[in-house]
């Protein structure tokens, strides 16, 4: 048992609960903060009961299935449901998270324009939106490795995740203990849970990768919709055609996915079994209500290699599966680049638009040089914010350990708050209002010098405290600390009659 690893560390926090109208069974949490003028500001929360300083995390005992009552009646997908004109309660629950109409959430999911991944057997996890009219998100990769991790790591790592503010977390373990980990996770996390399948099954093969199946993947697929994954990232548009594309580029392939997909392909002279069996893909992921994330494998990994004929040859693709996809009413979220300069972005959004049917996009960045080694999550975040201000719904973070080595904690906390800033940033250029509200509060408060407030308001609000402290020394000062008193110009202009 865990020490209470993951308590609430801002004092003026409060954990407020919003009950459902048209689902009064449902609570909705969300993070209330206190400002010391007597204003109240409600921020979107994804801490679940781990919001509550008094709880302590058991692993073995994992959280209470909250969402185990909703279903009633016969199973359906909550893309067949909105269909059909349905307001499910995790479309309620998920209204209410963005201060938007329920019904407004149930018409975005039926149109394929938003996803609500939730996994029956995930009932751990609370609801939330993925979609371009929707607030930002951002995803956590996490995941042991043969080099190093525990079970215990991995579950720390991803609730120290929630804690800073993901809003999904992928889990992306190899080598032992992958289903124990994974378990693991999914039972003590409040957010949906994303995995690669092909990585377990290429481990179910003794990592070989000719020897790897559509029976042995398939397998893997069952036992991990089975246990709850909400969102499979599935790399079935690299196609046998578009190897030799990506063989002429500066840096190749760099998808572990895509890279294994190629070499099963050259070895057996054959197209790509996630491709031709993709109608049982969807058949399966019916059955739980599982969204795919249609993967990149052939996403850039320079700048050289961006926008090019392999690029964009798989995204074309990706269009044709979301189709396919939607038969099946299974939800559908697009993965996108990879490495790509600041003058080139827009042309990404504009053709996943275009080729994806306004199916959401899902992007790692994209990374906007080449050259930030140890910095890569702020050449990533400047792209990320670029993509998200056009239309991107989800941002996956990058650490400083990007291309470098596994993330500790202290990677993950700062690669999750510099994408929490380029998601929000996206949010204030397209008008979002909590964003917007959130900002103005904080500018008050600086000119206020309401110190307390200033932290709180924050996207990390122990660090803002501790850098105050070693030069103020007190939350009182009426000036700010790079000025000092008598050169401070918001404490001069004050005293402009």
């Amino acid at each position: 048992m865990f020490k209470k690893l993951f308590h609430n560390p801002i004092e003026c926090k409060s954990k407020h609960y919003v009950e459902g109208k048209i689902h009064p069974e449902i609570r909705v949490g969300v993070c209330r903060i206190s400002l010391t003028n007597g204003e109240q500001i409600d921020l979107y929360d994804t801490t679940g009961l781990y919001g509550d300083a008094n709880h302590t995390i058991d692993i073995e005992r994992g959280l209470p299935p909250a969402r185990s009552r909703w279903q009633e009646g016969e199973f359906r997908t909550q893309l067949s449901l909105a269909r059909r004109g349905v307001i499910t309660p995790e479309m309620e629950y998920a209204a209410i998270r963005e201060g938007v109409e329920a019904e407004f959430v149930r018409a975005k999911i039926a149109k394929g324009e938003a996803i609500l991944p939730c996994n029956r057997n995930h009932p751990e996890a609370e609801p939330m939106v993925i979609g371009r009219d929707f607030l930002v998100k951002i995803n956590s990769n996490i995941g042991n490795s043969a080099l190093g991790s525990s079970i215990e790591e991995e579950v720390e790592k991803a609730l120290w995740s929630i804690k800073w503010g993901a809003d999904t977390v992928m889990d992306l373990s190899t080598g032992a203990n992958i289903h124990q980990t994974r378990e693991a996770i999914l039972r003590n996390t409040p957010v949906p849970i994303g995995t690669v399948p092909l990585y377990q099954a290429l481990e179910k093969v003794d990592g070989v990768v000719e020897n790897l199946s559509w029976e042995v993947y398939r397998e893997t697929l069952i036992e991990q919709c089975r246990q709850g994954v909400d969102y499979f990232t599935i790399h079935a548009g690299l196609l046998r055609e578009f190897v030799p594309m990506a063989l002429k580029r500066v840096t190749g392939i760099v998808s572990r996915g895509g890279s294994i997909m190629a070499k099963w392909m050259e070895h057996h002279a054959a197209q790509n079994f996630l491709y031709t069996n993709f109608n049982e893909i969807c058949e399966i992921c019916a059955d739980y209500d599982v969204a795919l994330s249609l993967g990149d494998g052939l996403r850039p990994g320079s700048i050289a290699d961006a926008n090019d004929q392999a690029q964009y040859g798989e995204l074309k693709i990706l269009g044709e599966l979301t189709l396919k996809a939607w038969e099946y009413d299974v939800q559908v979220i697009i993965e996108g680049p990879g490495h790509v300069p600041m003058h080139l972005i827009e042309d990404n959004m504009v053709k996943q638009r275009e080729w994806c049917h306004g199916a959401p996009f899902y992007t790692l960045g994209p990374l906007v040089s080449d050259i930030g080694a140890g910095y890569d999550h702020i050449t990533s975040a400047i792209g990320g914010a670029m993509i998200g201000w056009m239309g991107t719904a989800m941002l996956c973070y990058v650490t400083t350990k990007e291309h470098l080595a596994l993330p500790n904690k202290d990677d993950v906390r700062e690669g999750v708050v510099t994408f929490k800033l380029a998601a929000h940033a996206a949010d204030i250029a397209k008008g979002n209002r909590s964003a917007l509200a959130r900002d103005l509060a904080m500018s008050r408060a600086r000119y206020d010098f309401r110190w307390a407030d200033q932290f709180n308001l924050s996207l990390d609000p122990e660090r803002a405290r501790r850098m105050h402290y070693e030069m103020v020394g007190n939350s009182d000062a009426d000036y700010c600390g790079m000025c000092g008193p008598h050169f401070c110009a918001m404490r001069i202009t004050k005293s402009i009659k």
